[in-house]
């Protein structure tokens, strides 16, 4: 059987194991190695055992992942989710919709710290949800606006998905986080506008909060310079190439450590338990980094990476036809796989593709991430309408997916945007390159 046509048959395989219930990594690693057993020999497929993981887990590169994981940890013991939320709840609530536009700035402020979708979306429906339902919120616009503001934490950086998104294409982590500025920025302003709108033609959807004094508003902005001084000491760092991003990773962690005991917020039972969610959440994912580079291994023997990039650019369509299919693939698969499986399944089939039609891997990259974010709001998988529902449990189901709809339209527009005018993600990068 010629190589190609196992990789076929292997990636039909890893879905069927997928589907079955099997645990993704597991699923990858064992095509991975049945499949290189299957092509060479069993030496060969059991020697990946011996080696893949120990190489994996042991690269300098990722000693970024469980430090930026940390210092998100640390910031939300140390209450800085509650803090952004009633600063800018301050400045906007007042508003048509006010409450929930804080809602999204808020998530927009604490991606900044987290890097993590579930962990944005958990944080701020336990923070938000009541105070959008003490002014009698309808339930649909309450847990929407949580659940799609929730997704901005993996692409304002700095952002797990785009470390490991940087790790498997092989591109500077620095550019990737700085390609994700504007687009997430982007992202919550969209959201914003949409919230605006929906209560523009149903002021019953959002009532007006409280006003406050300028003064008040002021004082509040006190309770939230940690962020902008972490965000600008990570990015700041790494534009002017004072740290690298493992560094970077480091110092962050440090600098999220040193604010939780100056506000007295990080006991020793929340420093243990920062360690501890800290090491699960870096055994899960590096676990699944182990799969996917066993069935890379498995893909890069078959060629079939490479034969399908020679074939879709041999193709007589215009090459921005070939993205929307890729983009339209990624929808589906976000509708039944979450974000970082995703992205380790895809990337090494997708990016000689992309590579093979001129297109940059940098602004690919944030592409990706930003359809992966539509996933976590899109039936049947939407991880993030989960979360929402675990902390409004009375709310059905059916009406979250109803609240998420008009941001995920919006959600259609932004990457229409980002396809349209490559620059958003490719300018700040671009700075980078000439310093």
């Amino acid at each position: 059987m010629e190589p190609i046509t196992v990789g076929y048959i292997g990636i039909g395989i890893l879905v069927l194991l997928i589907f079955s219930g099997m645990p993704i990594a597991v699923a990858m690693g064992v095509v991975g190695v049945a499949g290189m057993a299957y092509l060479t020999d069993w030496g060969a497929g059991l020697g990946l055992l011996q080696r893949v993981p120990f190489e994996t887990t042991t690269s300098y590169a990722l000693t970024v992942v469980p430090l930026f994981i940390l210092m998100g940890v640390l910031c939300f013991y140390a209450g800085i989710s509650r803090d952004l939320y009633f600063t800018v709840y301050r400045w906007l609530g007042h508003q048509r919709g006010g409450l929930a536009m804080a809602t999204v700035g808020a998530c927009a402020g604490f991606a900044a710290v987290s890097g993590s979708s579930l962990a944005t979306a958990a944080t701020m429906g336990t923070v938000a949800l009541p105070e959008m339902r003490k002014y009698q919120y309808d339930d649909r616009l309450a847990t929407g606006c949580i659940a799609a503001g929730g997704t901005i934490g993996i692409l304002i950086p700095p952002s797990i998905i785009l470390i490991i998104y940087g790790l498997i294409a092989e591109q500077s982590i620095g550019k990737l986080f700085l390609a994700g500025f504007i687009p997430g920025i982007l992202e919550a302003i969209f959201y914003i506008v949409t919230i605006y709108f929906l209560c523009l033609r149903n002021p019953g959807m959002g009532p007006r909060g409280p006003q406050t004094t300028f003064i008040e508003k002021i004082t509040a902005l006190k309770d939230t310079w940690i962020v902008l001084a972490l965000f600008i000491l990570v990015l700041g760092g790494l534009y002017l190439g004072v740290f690298s991003p493992s560094e970077a990773g480091g110092v962050g962690a440090f600098g999220a450590f040193l604010f939780a005991l100056g506000r007295r917020r990080l006991g020793w039972r929340n420093f243990a338990a920062s360690l501890v969610e800290t090491g699960k959440t870096t055994a899960m994912i590096f676990l699944l980094l182990i799969g996917a580079a066993l069935f890379g291994y498995f893909l890069a023997v078959t060629r079939l990476p490479f034969e399908l990039a020679d074939t879709i650019a041999a193709l007589e369509v215009n090459r921005y036809v070939i993205l929307m299919a890729i983009i339209v693939t990624y929808l589906f698969l976000g509708c039944i796989i979450v974000d970082l499986p995703m992205i380790l399944l895809t990337v090494p089939i997708f990016l000689p593709v992309i590579l093979a039609l001129g297109f940059d891997p940098i602004w690919f990259g944030i592409l990706i991430v930003r359809v992966c974010e539509m996933g976590q709001i899109t039936p049947p998988v939407g991880m993030n309408i989960y979360v929402i529902k675990g902390v409004a449990k009375d709310v059905p189901i059916g009406t979250i997916f109803r609240g998420i709809l008009p941001f995920f339209v919006a959600d259609l527009f932004h990457v229409a945007l980002l396809v349209a005018v490559p620059q958003l993600s490719l300018f700040l990068p671009g700075l980078l390159k000439r310093g």
